[in-house]
């Protein structure tokens, strides 16, 4: 059993017109409840729930505080390499746009490792185009033991791998491994991985399965927002989540919500999300879930962030490069997408301060529990 099996339960067209179908009575009901499931959540990211942001706000202000306290969670993307072996329409890093290519050597990841410790980070997660020959198995032994021992906490973005590679990975040092569907449905999926292994939707379906099998201590899934109807996409990311807890209790999980970026080729999103509904969709995961962590990256603006972080985010990236070499290097040249946040690390961390929130530089989980 996968959640694969659970997933060809489901039915797209009926989960879309269940969520379009909720009244204001079912969200309150949802508000009301003391533990809510995934019926509930279908009611609080519905048109309906718009009306009740400021009282799910509330409820999710309290909650994330009453879990995790005062702390935010501050981690940083390394990136290694932007091969890539997969042709997808929304990334920078497609094998199709004509850019420089370029993988960090050792010496280049050790320049970078020396810059990002500099801004006293201490959480780093390694991001990779999806190049399993030049960018597989034989560059990540070599590559992470050597990171890991610089920094606290390592989570990689790369490509899916076999359990048995994420438990050799997990020898050498690996936390935590970020793994998003992009979009939950399959004939969207296949409109936008058009050529390489990533074009295989169940295999990265089953991804975050493999990963708990091998023992990994978190998980992040989520999707890419705007590829499709983003509260059905969102409905199948917290139903995802839901079958994770239940069947891999020992794991911790994490969502992400990205939504599309400008970038080489760009795509226009299919369904446009505003800031106010991206705000609703934080709070009813974290009321549908008051253990899980929220992540928010530099993708949002400054003002965004500064103004979510209290309602249920739990850690965020700071001073981004999303190319190789950007941190140590001066001719680098493409990024995955343009970020938003630009600020350094030192004054997202005076915001995080200025809010009355402890930067923690660390994973949290690891910093409070030893």
């Amino acid at each position: 059993m996968s959640f694969v099996d659970q997933f060809n339960k489901l039915n797209w067209d009926d989960i879309s017109m269940s969520i379009y179908s909720k009244t204001a009575s079912d969200v309150e009901r949802a508000l009301n409840k003391p533990k809510r499931d995934l019926e509930d959540f279908k009611a609080l990211i519905s048109p309906a729930a718009e009306p009740y942001l400021e009282q799910m706000a509330q409820l999710s202000y309290s909650l994330t505080r009453k879990r995790f306290g005062n702390t935010m969670s501050l981690y940083i993307p390394l990136y290694l390499s932007n091969l890539c072996a997969n042709a997808c329409t929304y990334c920078g890093f497609s094998m199709e746009n004509r850019i420089k290519r370029k993988t960090l050597d050792r010496d280049e990841v050790s320049a970078e490792i020396d810059a990002i410790k500099a801004m006293k980070f201490d959480s780093v997660l390694l991001v990779t185009g999806e190049h399993e020959t030049k960018v597989g198995m034989k560059y990540f032994r070599a590559m992470v033991p050597m990171i890991k021992e610089q920094f606290n906490y390592l989570a990689m973005e790369v490509q899916p791998l076999d359990q048995e590679q994420y438990a050799e990975l997990k020898t050498l040092g690996l936390d935590a491994v970020m793994v998003y569907q992009e979009t939950y449905h399959p004939s969207t999926y296949g409109e936008h991985h058009l050529r390489g292994n990533k074009t295989d939707f169940e295999y990265r379906l089953d991804t975050p399965d493999r990963l708990a099998k091998a023992g990994i201590d978190k998980i992040g899934i989520g999707a890419l927002i705007g590829l499709e109807e983003w509260r059905t996409d969102c409905f199948y990311v917290a139903a995802h989540l839901d079958y994770l807890e239940r069947t891999y209790w020992q794991t911790r999980y994490s969502i992400s919500f990205p939504r599309l970026r400008p970038c080489e080729g760009a795509l226009q999103p299919k369904s446009v999300m505003t800031d106010k509904q991206l705000v609703q969709l934080i709070c009813a995961y974290r009321l549908l879930n008051p253990e899980v962590e929220l992540s928010l990256s530099t993708r949002e603006s400054p003002s965004f962030r500064d103004n979510v972080l209290p309602l249920g985010i739990t850690s965020m990236s700071a001073a981004s490069k999303t190319q190789p070499g950007g941190y140590a290097m001066d001719d680098v040249e493409l990024e995955q997408f343009e970020i938003s946040d630009e600020r350094s690390a030192a004054s997202v961390e005076d915001m995080i301060r200025a809010k009355g929130f402890d930067p923690v530089w660390r994973d949290w989980h690891s910093a409070y529990s030893g």
